[in-house]
């Protein structure tokens, strides 16, 4: 078979479309519940949802057997602390995560994750995915628990992130979502949610799509929808022909579920944090270079000599041993570990790393570049552990670093693996790959906000439920997605059994049909997607980096709406392919302007947040500590004011487990 550029190159030509186009054809599905997005927490969403006895639907814009962020695999699943082995409590964790976002984080949804992390990792055990140590290959290891044969990484003491064999986690929930009976369609691009009476803040009636092969058009009427869609990945930088090289999601992340939502009404918090960008496309491959960091957690890095960098605890005292770095220190509760969707973590939670003043130490010479990671170093459990385990199930990794580079040679046992070589102030942190030294300081990354859910993880929507990670208040990373659509899917159920029959408004579904189809009817002499994107980034980085104030905003606001209605609505599709991407760059315009909108209102700078208003440069004012949800009434923004611990205040009950006690249905 050969690769596309080989067919190119042969044929001199490009191929012609191989699929029927069927553009204005209609499709209608009328299911009970609808999942929008078929990642780990769309199929998560579907299997618990037929669970319930309901009939399902997944639309997903990909295949769903390897599509997602989360799609190629994972090794380690954080948030299982009612595991056998875990010291952690389900109020420790999420007081942890909580206290260290200063309440900028949902702890309503960290508690739901924690209280079910175990539970939802032990049902994809018993879909075929591998949890434990069952060849006893690491028999004996002090991060391994022999009775359990359980794994654990970051915190070998308090043992609450687990270790898995998840290369294959995803085609084994996609075939158990087969295996119960859910309908799942694939290549849709969601255009719009459906609404009672076509009216934005009615209730969710399911939703509009664009087969992305054959153009056809499908409507889904649902009594309940779950939204399980990524974020907005290609927002303040789009490289396409390179980005697949050294970013750490999906491409194909546009916000397409945040769109929707928003446009239908549905209230977010927080879309105004963000932090520093990693410059996707110009940098380096995700764990392809030296770090000590998440999968390289303990990894020791020597210098040009071969002079060891030290580590420190927590709280920035020195470490001696390389056990101690897997162990919470005097005065650490535990460690949270990495990538749980926080971006502060207080001294008592905080991860042991590398110290904090090495750039200053290479600047005065006493450490040489290139750094290293030296695995021969450890143990030979641990760097069998880190190298062939995670990094050989990671899905960053597992094809583009592990095979690739076990292909050219390298050996753990006795080869160094060399770390970029940068400015110094490049390795004022332990993930020297991303670092982001070289960022223009205008490319940002969003982080921390998301959709605003109740303790159902229902929207302010009525039939609209969301299970997701990053997009989710107080959501996470992989399993956390896992958790948060396996709860949503049931909730979701559970209220679609009594539901009414969905009613679809058909002026809006004409609507939306004419708008989804309007690239197709543009003379081809028109932009591209790839053109659309670039300039969407590029509004994006100028008028809502990382310093901004009232005018750059509603200047940013004016260019985004200028350039949807000239070279976006004017933009040539050629093909169903291009067609769903010009439809995605609607979708990333419309989550750039939820982003300025949200900035307007927070008239003070917030450092958790990563907020910076030159025109309120106060930082943290003490009224302003609050959350600002953000929604549209009738094309108009509402903003109100909420606490930040709302979760525990009226309508629910003062503490977390009495409202999960309430909520879960478990």
């Amino acid at each position: 078979m050969s690769t596309w550029h080989e067919y190119v190159q042969k044929a001199g030509k490009v191929p012609e479309w191989p699929y029927p186009v069927n553009y204005g054809k209609v499709n209608e599905v009328v299911t009970d519940v609808l999942i929008i997005g078929g990642g780990v927490a769309g199929l998560q969403a579907a299997i618990n949802a037929k669970k319930k006895g309901v009939k399902v639907a997944v639309a997903e814009r990909g295949h769903a057997k390897r599509s997602g962020a989360g799609g190629a695999g994972v090794d380690h699943w954080h948030g299982a602390v009612t595991n056998p082995c875990s010291r952690v409590t389900p109020q420790m964790y999420t007081d942890a995560c909580y206290d260290s976002m200063q309440g900028y984080t949902g702890g309503h949804v960290r508690y739901i994750i924690t209280k079910e992390g175990w539970d939802t990792l032990q049902e994809c055990e018993q879909m075929g995915i591998q949890i434990r140590d069952v060849n006893d290959e690491f028999k004996g290891a002090v991060f391994r628990d022999d009775e359990t044969k359980l794994m654990f990484a970051y915190d070998y003491r308090s043992r609450h992130v687990i270790r898995v064999w998840g290369y294959d986690i995803k085609p084994k929930l996609y075939a158990e979502a087969k295996r119960v009976g859910v309908d799942i369609y694939n290549r849709m691009m969601p255009t719009c949610l459906l609404t009672e009476g076509g009216k934005q803040g009615g209730r969710v009636v399911g939703a509009t799509a664009v087969n992305t092969r054959t153009g056809e058009f499908y409507v889904f009427r649902s009594r309940a929808t779950v939204i399980a869609t990524g974020g907005a990945g290609r927002l303040y930088d789009f490289a396409p022909e390179v980005t697949a090289s050294s970013s750490m999601g999906t491409m194909n992340a546009a916000g397409v579920g945040e769109a929707i939502a928003w446009n239908a009404g549905a209230e977010f918090v927080c879309m105004e944090g963000s932090g520093p960008a990693r410059l996707a496309g110009y940098a380096y491959a995700p764990y392809s270079m030296a770090n000590a960091h998440n999968t390289y957690h303990g990894t020791p890095i020597v210098d040009a000599d071969g002079k060891e960098v030290p580590w420190v605890d927590g709280f920035n005292r020195p470490i001696k041993t390389v056990q101690e770095r897997f162990q919470p220190s005097e005065g650490q509760d535990f460690m949270l570990g990495e990538g749980i969707g926080i971006s502060r973590y207080l001294e008592r939670y905080r991860n042991n790393l590398l110290t904090s003043d090495l750039p200053e130490r290479i600047r005065k010479g006493e450490f040489k570049l290139p750094l290293y990671a030296d695995l021969t170093r450890l143990s030979e459990a641990e760097r069998r552990c880190i190298w062939s385990m995670m990094v050989g199930n990671e899905g960053k990794t597992r094809i583009p670093i592990y095979d690739t580079m076990s292909r050219a040679g390298f050996d753990p046992d006795k080869d160094l693996f060399q770390a970029p070589v940068t400015a110094p102030q490049g390795y004022d942190h332990p993930n020297f790959w991303s670092t982001g030294v070289n960022t223009p300081p205008s490319l940002r990354m969003l982080g921390g906000g998301g959709f605003l859910v109740d303790w159902n993880l229902r929207t302010n929507l009525e039939g609209l439920y969301i299970g997701a990670g990053g997009n989710l208040f107080g959501g996470g990373c992989h399993g956390e997605s896992h958790t948060t659509g396996r709860y949503a899917g049931r909730h979701a159920a559970e209220y679609a059994k009594t539901a009414p029959e969905p009613a679809a408004d058909r002026n809006q579904i004409e609507a939306e049909k004419a708008r989804a189809y309007n690239a197709t009817k543009q003379s081809k002499d028109g932009n591209g997607w790839k053109e659309i994107n670039v300039a969407i980034a590029r509004i994006m980085r100028d008028y809502c980096g990382e310093c901004k104030n009232e005018q750059t905003l509603n200047l940013g606001l004016r260019l985004l709406s200028e350039l949807q209605t000239t070279e976006l609505e004017s933009a040539y599709a050629s093909n169903p392919h291009e067609l769903g991407r010009l439809l995605e760059c609607h979708s990333v315009i419309t989550v750039g302007e939820l982003i300025m909108k949200t900035a307007v209102g927070r008239k003070a700078s917030n450092s958790i947040l990563g907020f910076n208003r030159l025109d309120y440069p106060q930082m943290d004012p003490p009224e302003w500590n609050k959350l600002l949800p953000i929604k549209q009434v009738d094309g108009k923004v509402e903003v109100r004011d909420l606490p930040l611990d709302f979760h525990l205040k009226a309508p629910y009950a003062a503490s977390y487990e009495e409202n999960y006690q309430k909520y879960s249905g478990a």
